[in-house]
């Protein structure tokens, strides 16, 4: 296995007040990878990239980006690192080619004007490059932002919930620059609350909550060990009990026994078979169905449920 891009081994952020937003993290990035970090707000997400980026100092663990301690080489390691904060943070009066132009001199690469056209037309901005950044849309000044993030060419993007509250444009052009980086062999890490980019586009998932790492696996095998298939059977006659034929599926009644409701299987189509055997088996028993209705779970599904099983054990 190559060696991470990115290994973080302990990582503590204790707040003045007294407030923890990390607890101990361990976490590993491979290089080349789309990894989505997902957690509610508060989480500490955005600390851990702050940290990562040498913009919040951790209270203990390590950092080791490329091979190389963060808090030793901390000019090397920023030089080869991009980051699209959630905050629009640039100079709202100055043109938006020199502000994308005055990124890539900042981290002392020679100039590319080539490069530049590349980046502000794959985002749609070329047409605004002479335009003060102030009289962009919301969404356009968000454009900014990621193409002063890879103007660049960072090893290691940081994108920090970058399509929150944006139009479906620019989600659509996110996702075509982040297929074409990834065919670069950039590696990429991102928090969203659009779940569903997550599942569409990342290699590997995180969910993080109050400062600890809940889950990190491959996003297919988090499918096939927590997904689950849905099914529920409009009956024509209520039921008052699951009848004994039916008892080995996970089945439960509603609607006054006029719904069976099955949940069970997993991401690998288990479900979906039992739910085919259980259509047989009914009419074997002649008990008769009006309707089905399925449904497979999602990453939002299971994202929702590991918070709330913390809680629960909290609780």
């Amino acid at each position: 296995m190559p060696e991470p891009i990115l290994d973080i081994r302990g990582l503590e952020k204790t707040y003045k007040g007294g407030v923890q937003a990390l607890k101990g993290v361990d976490l590993t990035i491979r290089r080349g990878e789309i990894f989505a970090l997902l957690g509610p707000n508060g989480a500490g997400k955005t600390t851990l990239i702050g940290a990562t980026c040498g913009l919040v100092n951790p209270t203990g663990g390590s950092i080791e980006a490329f091979g190389l301690d963060t808090r030793k080489h901390w000019r090397e390691v920023r030089a080869r690192i991009g980051l699209v904060p959630q905050e629009l943070a640039t100079d709202m009066f100055d043109k938006v080619i020199r502000q994308v132009r005055y990124s890539r001199g900042m981290f002392g690469l020679k100039p590319d004007e080539a490069r530049i056209e590349e980046v502000l037309k794959a985002l749609s901005l070329w047409d605004k490059r002479d335009a003060a950044i102030r009289e962009l849309s919301g969404g356009m000044k968000r454009r900014v932002m990621i193409a002063k993030a890879l103007a660049h060419d960072p090893e290691l993007l940081f994108l920090d919930e970058p399509t929150a509250g944006v139009d479906v444009e620019l989600r659509r052009d996110m996702w075509k620059q982040i297929d074409a980086l990834r065919a670069r062999g950039t590696t990429i890490i991102l928090t969203t609350h659009y779940i569903e980019e997550a599942q569409e586009m990342a290699d590997r998932v995180g969910v993080i909550n109050k400062g600890e790492i809940l889950l990190v696996d491959d996003k297919d095998a988090i499918m096939a060990q927590l997904g689950s298939t849905e099914a529920h059977f409009t009956l024509e006659s209520a039921l008052a009990d699951i009848p004994a034929p039916l008892a080995q599926y996970p089945l439960h009644l509603e609607d006054d026994g006029k719904r069976l409701v099955y949940r069970g299987g997993d991401g690998t189509g288990a479900g979906k078979r039992e739910v085919a055997d259980l259509a047989k088996l009914l009419v074997q028993q002649q008990i008769a169905f009006t309707g089905i209705e399925t449904r497979e779970s999602t990453l939002e599904d299971i994202f929702v449920g590991l918070l709330e099983d913390r809680q629960e054990v909290a609780a």
